[in-house]
């Protein structure tokens, strides 16, 4: 199911482009759901749940946090979804390149319709963008996942728990040590914050007070010796992105 969300604070604007974007999802016979948000703060609040939506159409010209801004954030947490810029003005080609943005879509085009449909034409021809993928052998059967959706990996009692956002937080388990994976995973910015953690330094919003805070609001415990080395790593990885 294709998942897109509209961030747009004109409610007359973004309810016409909810309903050109429905049109073109009946027409080509796809099962989809579209959300709207009327602030790019409400957007990102969403932190890791965010890969939920395959696109994101955004306002660059709102108030408070700008379209500009909300897709700096989204990029934080991923480079899997398309972002599309939707506004009034056409001078922000260098920021849409470096945040890899799909299309500009110019509001009041007469052929606004048409553009939005060629739009979703490249988002499907992009579906393959390139993510670092890894199989995985699981209890519950081998799975191939997105990095970007890997949250963190905690050992319990001999079992390695993978705690992955799909639609919602699922839980995916396999018998092997936490060594083996800070190992596997030790280019792709994982982050071993404790004998029991190793995180996506992607998802981590902040390192204080020795504990991690992701971005779905769940808290993790670090030794207060393994915490300046922890939190030197995670302001690396911030200045990576």
């Amino acid at each position: 199911m294709l998942k897109i969300a509209v961030c747009d604070d004109e409610n007359l604007f973004t309810e016409e482009l909810k309903e050109l974007l429905s049109g073109y999802m009946i027409e080509k016979g796809l099962v989809f759901e579209i959300d709207t948000y009327s602030s790019g703060e409400a957007l990102v609040d969403l932190g890791i749940e965010i890969v939920q939506y395959t696109a994101v159409f955004l306002d660059i010209n709102m108030e408070k946090m700008d379209g500009i801004k909300t897709a700096e954030m989204i990029r934080k947490a991923s480079r899997e979804v398309f972002i599309v810029f939707v506004t009034a003005y056409v001078d922000y080609s260098l920021e849409g390149y470096q945040l890899d943005v799909v299309r500009y879509l110019l509001k009041g085009n007469a052929n606004f319709q048409s553009k939005v449909n060629e739009c979703m034409d490249a988002i499907l021809d992009k579906m393959n963008y390139s993510v670092i993928k890894k199989k995985f052998d699981f209890k519950e059967g081998r799975k191939e996942i997105s990095l970007e959706r890997l949250l963190y990996i905690e050992s319990n009692m001999h079992i390695l728990e993978f705690h992955i956002m799909e639609d919602d937080m699922k839980i995916y388990t396999m018998y092997e040590t936490l060594n083996v994976f800070e190992t596997r995973l030790a280019e792709n910015d994982f982050i071993r914050i404790h004998q029991s953690y190793l995180v996506n330094a992607k998802h981590i919003k902040n390192v204080v007070r020795c504990k991690a805070i992701l971005t779905n609001g769940v808290e993790l415990s670090i030794p207060k010796a393994r915490y300046t080395e922890v939190k030197k790593k995670f302001v690396a990885c911030q200045g990576e992105v």
